[in-house]
This record gives C-alpha cells, structure tokens and sequence, in this order.
C-alpha cells in the first residue's frame, strides 16, 4: 500500500474540494489476485479497501477484450480509476480460463463503466419453472463460476460486474427478480467483504422475490495468501466449492 496515502488523501478528493476546479484523470493499473505461490506481498484481493474510499471508480475486467474496453473508457474519464487486473488471467496461465484470451473486437473499441455483462445465459423454460440460479462474480470468479455451471446445463446464468463502482445495480436487480436465487461470488477474503455487501443491498432491494436466503461465498478468511501452493487453493474457492452452492440453492 505504499501509494495508498496519495490515492486517499489527494486523488480522490481533488474535484470535489476545489469545487470541481482540479479534476484529477488518472489511471492506476493494479496486478492482483493469487497466482503461482505469489504470497502475501503479491496475491492479495484489495477492492473492499478501494471501494471505501469515496470519488474513484473501480474496474475488474475478466478478459483481454473487456480489459481493453474499459482501459479506453478509464482513460476518457475524469476521475480517477483503479483497473485490477488478475495475474493469473494474463495469458489465460490458470487452466480453465481460456475464454479470458479474446479477439480485438475493434480498434475503437470503449466498453463504458459501470455496465456488467451476462457470460452465461440459463434457459428460458427452466426459468419458468424456478429450477435456475444466478451468480454474480467478476474477475477469476467468471472462470469458477463458468465451469461449475457445466454441472447444471441451463440451470445458471452467469453476470460479469466488470465495473465494481460505479455498478449496474439495475441489471443485478433485475437478474436476482428473475431467478429468485443468487450466489455473490468473489476471491477476496469474505468477512466484511464487497461481496458481503452486495447481498446485503440485494436482500434489501430483491427481497420479495427471493426464493432463498442471497449466499455469499469467497475465500477464507486469512489474514494473507499463503505461499505454499497447495494451502493458497486451500484458501481460495474453485469450481467444485461454487458447485456446491449452486446445488444447495437448487434444492430450495
């Protein structure tokens, strides 16, 4: 957090104490997330601490096309604006993350803030009937999220956030009014977590349309990413823990 003091105390509050005279655009790229044995110094999952901080945008694309999208529009902005950037969707290194290496969809191309995406669609007729779920995730979570829908064919949708703040509350809402059932899916660790929120502002907002309690699930709540491989997935869910919430909401 060595430049977390500037980013607080300056970036952020510019425009609004100079009364809109000194807006500060700024893009401040950020390699995050457990990868590779990264350890404590280098694998840790920050957006619940930048979404405290009040005048900066947040952004957490999934692939290398939405990446670029929401780069541009960053760049466009006049606020300041944290991209995170997962090191292990750099190359699609972890397995199962292939969809995240993407075709220039075009040289212009500006994906705005603040619109999330459906990379997973359930089937209409089993919507009907409420045998279907949906899971709102971001980042290495679209990935988790993804293969364990392969479990359940036509039962999941799947929505991207991209855009952590500002956030599509109005595609969220209406996907949860769909459904009925919803799992916030996130890697950071849990407790006081975003994903904690979220659900909470679901069930306020969804609340009569919920067939079941809105679950939550991210890491354990450690106080660091260990380096050793074997505890860092220890730590972290997978398509199988993802899978199983699914299936427990289901059954409702």
């Amino acid at each position: 957090y060595p430049g977390f003091n500037q980013l607080v105390t300056e970036l952020s509050k510019s425009c609004y104490l100079s009364n809109g005279k000194f807006p500060v655009g700024m893009v401040l790229r950020v390699p995050i997330g457990a990868y590779g044995g990264g350890g404590p110094y280098h694998s840790g999952s920050i957006e619940s601490t930048l979404l405290t901080v009040k005048g900066i945008k947040v952004v957490y694309p999934s692939n290398a096309a939405d990446m670029k999208g929401l780069l541009k529009a960053a760049y466009h902005d006049p606020n300041p604006v944290v991209m995170l950037e997962h090191k292990g969707l750099y190359w699609s290194k972890v397995p199962g993350t292939e969809d995240a290496k993407t075709i220039e969809p075009s040289k212009d191309y500006i994906l705005p803030l603040g619109k999330a995406n459906i990379v997973l669609a359930a089937e209409a007729e089993r919507t009907k009937k409420g045998e279907t779920v949906c899971v709102i995730t971001y980042g290495m979570g679209v990935y988790w999220a993804k293969t364990a829908a392969a479990n359940f064919p036509g039962q999941v949708e799947v929505l991207d956030l991209r855009t952590l703040y500002p956030l599509d509350e109005e595609q969220i809402y209406q996907l949860v009014k769909k459904h009925g059932k919803v799992l916030v899916l996130s890697e950071e660790q849990q407790n006081n977590s975003f994903a904690e929120a979220l659900a909470l502002r679901i069930s306020n907002q969804c609340y009569h349309f919920l067939d079941a309690r809105v679950e939550v699930l991210g890491s354990l709540n450690l106080p660091a990413v260990p380096i050793n491989l074997a505890l860092e997935a220890a730590m972290l869910p997978n398509a199988g823990s993802v899978a199983n919430r699914i299936a427990k909401l289901l059954a409702y």
